[in-house]
């Protein structure tokens, strides 16, 4: 059973031989869309879950790779210990305990974490003509990245992205 604190630790301490196949698979991604040149007209609308009427999910080690690759807890490095926070520099919720609507990471209508950005942020796009074949390229990479939690034995978690950065900051 994954407990908050096998989380914790999956999170604070992922092989790194994992973050490097991961961004192996971001990287062949990154090529796939360039080949099908989908419009982005940075708009941020994208990021905006509420008002799109979509929403993002992240698995554990995507989310690990997030905080890995944005510097969060910088630069004293991560909590030691599995009981300590991991600092956020953004806001997550609004004054009655809801959470922020959008990404916390959108700023001015821009992306502030794009190197740490998860599978879901790097394959949707607004473009329509984009549609057709985002849901089957996600399918392939997420069913690559749940082979990576089993081959280097990361306890596997599928969260909205909210509720993911939430539980970074137990």
């Amino acid at each position: 059973m994954l407990t908050e604190i096998n989380l914790q630790q999956a999170l604070r301490a992922p092989p790194a031989r994992a973050l490097e196949k991961l961004g192996e698979l971001y990287a062949q991604l990154d090529r796939d869309i360039a080949i099908r040149q989908p419009i982005c007209n940075t708009s941020g609308r994208c990021c905006k879950f509420e008002i799109w009427g979509h929403r993002l999910y992240v698995s554990t080690l995507e989310l690990a790779a997030f905080v890995h690759f944005t510097q969060l807890d910088q630069p004293s490095g991560p909590p030691a210990d599995a009981n300590t926070a991991i600092t956020f520099p953004l806001p997550l919720y609004q004054e009655d305990r809801q959470f922020i609507p959008g990404c916390p990471w959108q700023i001015d209508g821009l992306c502030t974490a794009r190197s740490g950005r998860p599978l879901g942020c790097r394959i949707y796009f607004c473009d329509t003509t984009a549609e057709s074949w985002q849901q089957e390229r996600y399918e392939y990479y997420h069913k690559q990245i749940t082979a990576l939690h089993e081959a280097f034995e990361i306890p596997y978690r599928y969260m909205e992205w909210r509720q993911a950065l939430a539980l970074l900051a137990l």
